[in-house]
């Protein structure tokens, strides 16, 4: 049996409060609360500084975006290295006039800018209409060397996608992350609630098992109405931390919470050596992946 390797952890659930300086007031607060707990890696949610504004398209939210590093990335620095925790966070990337990123930015527990990601897969939906604002990353799948570990970080709509999960685990990440920003219309039914929400843990609890590897997702709370007059989105939280066969370690309900618990990057060597799924996979056989559909 491989020696334990525990990592406290938190995700830091919240709802918007208004803009950025609101949000990043009480996320200084929450990660304080989070370290006095013990946690070492905190994760928080998509595009955390304020509302879900892709709700809409509008030229005037890109005034929202800012660089990297930036304004928020010096207060989340600061955080990091006040604190001694290893920090994930979500934020709209202006990269250059025209091109604009949702960026997942990782600081080490020294404050240090260790790396940053881009999301890669962008929706287009009634409510979330992304590909208006972001550019697809352009980062590739590498994940992020730090204190704690090796980070496999991707965002919100990357979390349906098993191709990105395994090409973060190729790569040696010991854990994966996801920042997520999700929710259901107010108009639908309870049972298509209810599916819509276990289809998106099932995603989460299959990248766990497929490769071995413990999953953190962090998800937004509260209800968002639309800039267009519609029903909006109520984000249904749900923040999870998973084992590497899928189990829950902690979950939080649907309100602001602080959810800390331990992980065991040790375990996922013995998981691999009963179940290897590496070992067994038909790479020799797979290329029509690369297809967009077999005709």
């Amino acid at each position: 049996m491989t020696a334990p390797r525990t990592l406290p952890v938190a995700l830091i659930q919240e709802r918007d409060h208004g803009d950025a300086d609101a949000n990043l007031t009480v996320i200084e607060a929450r990660v304080t609360e989070a370290a006095a707990q013990g946690a070492r890696l905190v994760l928080l949610q998509e595009l955390h500084n304020g509302a879900y504004f892709c709700q809409d398209e509008s030229v005037a939210t890109f005034d929202l975006a800012e660089p990297i590093p930036g304004p928020s990335t010096a207060r989340l620095s600061a955080l990091a290295a006040r604190c001694g925790v290893v920090i994930v966070g979500s934020l709209f990337e202006r990269r250059a006039a025209g091109l604009y990123h949702n960026t997942a930015v990782v600081f080490d527990s020294d404050g240090r800018l260790a790396g940053k990601y881009r999301k890669m897969h962008i929706p287009d939906d009634p409510g979330f209409y992304e590909k208006f604002y972001f550019t697809p990353g352009d980062l590739g799948f590498e994940p992020v060397d730090t204190s704690v570990g090796r980070l496999g970080v991707l965002v919100c709509w990357d979390q349906w996608y098993p191709e990105a999960a395994r090409l973060m685990a190729l790569a040696g990440a010991e854990v994966l992350l996801y920042p997520t920003a999700i929710g259901w219309d107010p108009g639908d039914a309870d049972d298509e609630r209810e599916r819509q929400r276990d289809a998106w843990i099932l995603s989460h609890r299959g990248h766990a098992v497929a490769n071995g590897l413990p999953v953190l997702s962090c998800n937004r709370v509260g209800h968002e109405p639309s800039p267009l007059g519609t029903a909006g989105i109520r984000f249904w939280g749900n923040s999870h931390v998973l084992g590497p066969q899928g189990e829950f370690l902690a979950e939080a309900g649907e309100d602001p919470t602080v959810l800390v618990c331990d992980i065991d990057l040790g375990r996922s060597e013995d998981v691999r050596r009963i179940w290897p799924f590496l070992r067994d996979r038909r790479i020799d056989a797979y290329g029509d992946l690369l297809k967009r559909y077999r005709d």
